[in-house]
């Protein structure tokens, strides 16, 4: 397939909820509120900031609402929450004017879905409609998430045709954004081109989304290859953190600042300064005490000359 590589894209950070919700540590909340504040600084028009999961289910995550209400980010910075159920829609619904996007998601697996959040796929795309119309009716940008797009450890190669049938279910409900994420790390390079080179057809006019994990250590490549076939938005999380609780031992996100540097040095625009990236990832790294191994914090960031610049 042809290049059709974008001059910029927008990368969405997702570390405040996508990453912190499986982290061992616990983090104060005003911790979330000044590494969330840090990433505003860094250039993110856009950060995932809470979901509104039962607290007993994902504790780390129920603060969510405190969070919302303490953080200060600049104008142009848009906070997405992620909503599992019609019950948070109520409770998030609540709080409507601490955030600016509601994400809604379906697993591809039946199996990964019956076990992450305890329904069958159908179940999920029902309240998923239901909820469609009550966030669009309260002015909300509507996005929405397929996991397991590209693979599930369960049922393994998930169907393309069953991954996009339920992405264009979506564009149907009103959702302008549709994330596809490889929640446990299972695409190749060559399956992501041909995967979006079909989404991309099957889905005019609709922002389609990179999500990829690390776990193989293919996670830029994937990057790369979406890029390659005309992605311009992906999600990320700083300081590689987080990974998927279904299954158990599932490693994380790629790492922001190695996909910002990766992309600039490609000559793509991401709008970031890469850093106060880092800086922002080495500032998760002092909190939760513990070194985190994206290779953009173990080296720090790369002058054009090839230079390492010193920090």
């Amino acid at each position: 397939m042809s290049s059709r590589r974008p001059s910029s894209v927008v990368i969405r950070e997702v570390g405040p909820r996508d990453g912190f919700q499986n982290e061992p540590e616990v983090i104060a909340t005003a911790d979330k509120i000044r590494l969330i504040e840090s990433l505003g600084r860094a250039g993110f028009t856009r950060i995932e900031v809470a979901s509104f999961v039962r607290p007993d289910v994902i504790p780390q995550l129920s603060d969510g609402v405190e969070v919302l209400k303490g953080i200060h980010l600049p104008s142009t910075v848009s906070r997405m929450v992620l909503i599992p159920n019609s019950r948070g829609l109520d409770n998030a619904l609540a709080v409507r004017e601490y955030f600016d996007e509601a994400s809604i998601f379906v697993s591809a697996s039946e199996t990964h879905n019956l076990k992450n959040i305890n329904r069958a796929v159908e179940q999920t795309m029902a309240d998923d409609k239901a909820m469609a119309t009550r966030i669009l009716d309260a002015g909300l940008k509507l996005d929405a998430v397929i996991a397991t797009s590209f693979g599930c450890p369960y049922e393994g190669k998930i169907p393309l045709d069953r991954v996009l049938g339920l992405a264009e279910r979506f564009a149907e409900m009103g959702a302008t954004e549709i994330g596809f994420g490889d929640t446990t790390g299972m695409a190749n390079p060559a399956y992501v081109s041909d995967f979006f080179g079909a989404a991309f057809e099957r889905l005019p006019g609709v922002e389609l989304t990179a999500h990829f994990h690390n776990t193989r250590g293919q996670g830029l490549t994937n990057a790369y290859a979406a890029l390659e076939a005309g992605c311009e938005s992906f999600e990320s999380s700083f300081g590689e953190l987080g990974g998927c609780p279904v299954p158990a031992g599932s490693t994380g996100n790629i790492a922001t600042e190695d996909l910002v540097s990766m992309f600039e040095e490609m000559g793509v625009d991401t709008g970031l300064d890469l850093d106060l990236v880092i800086a922002a990832a080495r500032e998760a790294q002092s909190t939760l005490g513990r070194k985190l191994t994206s290779h953009s914090i173990l080296a720090g960031p790369v002058d054009w000359t090839g230079t390492l610049v010193d920090h």
